[in-house]
């Protein structure tokens, strides 16, 4: 996908950010680039965004209804000199409107998402992501070569999860202020489809039923792991996601169930078990656990199925045969042990020479094994690339995150593209900060 190559210097710039991570993230950007001497600029659709945008000055507030952004968006374009957007996640409906005039205008295109690979990695790429990242077209060959003429050093996360309660805590308190200080904002309509008080609810909930999903997790794992059986992997994901719900071909999590379990139900050898694993965020919106025991019982195989609430995975993930996904991020994990993986949607890591694409019946048969130095290389070329140490939530990794990214922010060209070109972008550091 094509970026454009800005020329200005950092203070003739003038960063235009929409919806960021939950939290202070976007905040603490925005004041390292004023301090690198371009001008910010923060749009809030909704009091949530407000709450973590310390100047009123540099904020505007979108309060008209949804059909009239994108004429606005180009008015504070046109009003501000804007040169570079800044956002986080491309496909909700704002920001998809926005990238699309964006680009008829030339401007910069910033997109952060989640890692990639994770923990302690964000993601950082220009133009778009997930499916719309550059990645997709982009094969491993190409890699390799960009890989040649530079020091490659193997980094490896610490063994701890990261800032998961940071992510619940801002969360919660995001859809509070959009809850009960939105007033200003009538016309507010959410990307995603509950309305805002449950999603407070079901945040609120997960944060105090921690300690009680921790040790519901930990059960189920021993017993999986205890009971001896050969085992599958199904990584599950959040059905609102928009990774999810634009990249697959699914528009219910169940539907992504009912395929797995038939696949394995016809395919898998008798005495093999089937684990279904809920994301880290899972905030049970949906009784994930009964609609999968009455799935597996339509075919015969209830007592083969299992059920593990979200969190650490390589503990189950050591022992299993082989992994199955819509386009998890986590399907990365999978991969960098060696597993055998099949995906049912678009994801950066479709590569075939790591990815299987086998029917589901004979996938979970006999699954093919990836070609691990190939995903070697794809995985060091994203760590030199669009993968930058550090977090959104936790103080900590906003800090480490902010020693990197403003200056690839900064840069004539994206970190990818100027790797393919020759020119070496900043360096990775080569130790995480725990």
């Amino acid at each position: 996908m094509p970026n454009h190559t800005p020329t200005k210097s950092a203070d003739a710039r003038v960063f235009l950010m929409l919806q960021g991570p939950h939290g202070p993230f976007f905040w603490g950007l925005g004041k390292m680039l004023t301090a690198a001497g371009a001008q910010v600029w923060r749009v809030g659709f909704n009091a949530g965004d407000r709450a973590f945008w310390f100047s009123t000055k540099s904020f505007i507030a979108y309060t008209d209804p949804p059909e009239d952004w994108p004429d606005r968006f180009e008015g504070i374009i046109r009003d501000k000199g804007v040169t570079d957007i800044v956002l986080y996640g491309d496909t909700r409906p704002v920001h998809a409107l926005a990238i699309e005039r964006a680009r008829a205008l030339g401007l910069t295109i910033h997109v952060f998402e989640e890692g990639y690979i994770r923990p302690y990695w964000v993601t950082y790429e220009r133009g778009g992501s997930n499916g719309n990242s550059a990645l997709m077209t982009l094969g491993v060959a190409e890699m390799r070569g960009a890989l040649e003429n530079i020091d490659q050093d193997t980094i490896d996360p610490p063994a701890q999860w990261g800032d998961m309660r940071q992510h619940i805590f801002y969360g919660a308190l995001y859809h509070w202020f959009v809850m009960f200080r939105n007033s200003g904002f009538r016309h507010y309509r959410g990307h995603r489809e509950l309305p805002v008080t449950r999603e407070f609810i079901l945040y609120f909930k997960r944060l105090i039923l921690m300690p009680h999903h921790w040790l519901s997790r930990a059960w189920h794992t021993r017993a999986i792991l205890g009971a001896g059986h050969p085992f599958h992997i199904a990584l599950l994901q959040l059905e609102h996601d928009t990774s999810f719900q634009v990249h697959s071909p699914y528009s219910t999590m169940l539907e992504f169930v009912a395929d797995v379990i038939e696949g394995f139900a016809k395919g898998a050898p008798r005495h093999h078990h089937l684990v279904f694993k809920a994301h880290p965020l899972e905030n049970d919106r949906r009784n994930l656990r009964h609609e999968i025991r009455r799935i597996a019982a339509e075919y015969g195989i209830e007592d083969r199925v299992h059920y593990v609430r979200g969190g650490k995975l390589q503990k189950l993930l050591l022992s299993a045969r082989s992994a199955v996904t819509v386009n998890s991020t986590a399907g990365q994990q999978v991969l960098s042990l060696g597993i055998p993986l099949r995906i049912l949607g678009r994801a950066v890591y479709d590569k075939p020479e790591f990815v299987s694409h086998q029917p589901l019946e004979t996938f979970f048969a006999q699954p093919e094994r990836p070609d691990t130095r190939a995903y070697r290389d794809y995985r060091q070329f994203l760590l030199e690339t669009s993968q930058v140490p550090g977090g959104f939530y936790s103080k900590r990794g906003r800090r480490q995150l902010m020693r990197l990214v403003v200056d690839l922010m900064l840069g004539a060209e994206a970190p990818d593209q100027a790797l393919l070109s020759g020119k070496t972008p900043p360096r990775q550091p080569l130790r995480l900060v725990k």
